[in-house]
């Protein structure tokens, strides 16, 4: 598998995998590549953005499969004949399992919007205002079998202001987002990433 060869995963906007995209096209991703993207929501406007960006697609829905199992696997099928060395999720609402797991351990990658592991599941910008803190951010992780819990490997921060809502700060949460996601996936497409146990270390 080769690093530089990338699927994006996502079920909804597809806002980051168009910053993606968009960061493929003005060379910021260096030597990565685009090659798929996979959606489990066909009707979602990320496919449409695809077809836009000129990008290949597969598009499932989970439902038509007897099984979580039996999805992944199709997908895991299309990922190998493409050589695909790295899967980036970019909104994509589904946990993965084994099927997926296994034969990418460690060349999956997720961005959260809060500092890991403050704020893991659901509404990450929606539970920081409610507890109140002054600060959050924007997490790049690697995958594992849980909920927001593999090892990470950026961070940046984000402060809180008082009078902001949900709206207001996600705004500049996403934008932090589309700045931080192509960096990374650059560094892991250039292999300049190591993982150590828990410790991620990038080189420059």
């Amino acid at each position: 598998m080769q690093w530089s060869r990338i699927a994006v995963f996502a079920s909804g906007q597809g806002s980051n995998f168009a910053a993606l995209a968009e960061a493929e096209r003005a060379g910021l991703l260096g030597g990565g590549r685009i090659e798929l993207l996979v959606s489990d929501k066909p009707e979602a406007p990320v496919a449409k953005r695809a077809e836009e960006a000129g990008i290949p697609s597969l598009l499932l829905r989970p439902k038509d499969f007897a099984s979580r199992e039996l999805y992944e696997a199709e997908i895991v099928a299309e990922l190998k004949r493409r050589d695909i060395g790295l899967i980036v999720l970019a909104g994509y609402m589904r946990l993965i399992t084994p099927v997926l797991l296994e034969p990418y351990g460690g060349r999956i990658i997720n961005i959260h919007p809060s500092l890991l592991p403050a704020f893991a599941g659901k509404d990450a910008i929606g539970q920081a205002l409610e507890y109140g803190v002054k600060l959050t951010g924007v997490t790049v992780h690697f995958v594992d079998g849980g909920m927001d819990t593999g090892p990470v490997i950026a961070q940046r921060s984000v402060v809180v202001n008082a009078g902001d809502t949900p709206e207001s700060l996600a705004e500049r949460i996403h934008k932090i987002e589309y700045e931080l996601y192509p960096e990374v996936v650059r560094a892991l497409a250039e292999g300049k990433v190591k993982l150590e146990g828990r410790q991620t270390i990038i080189r420059r």
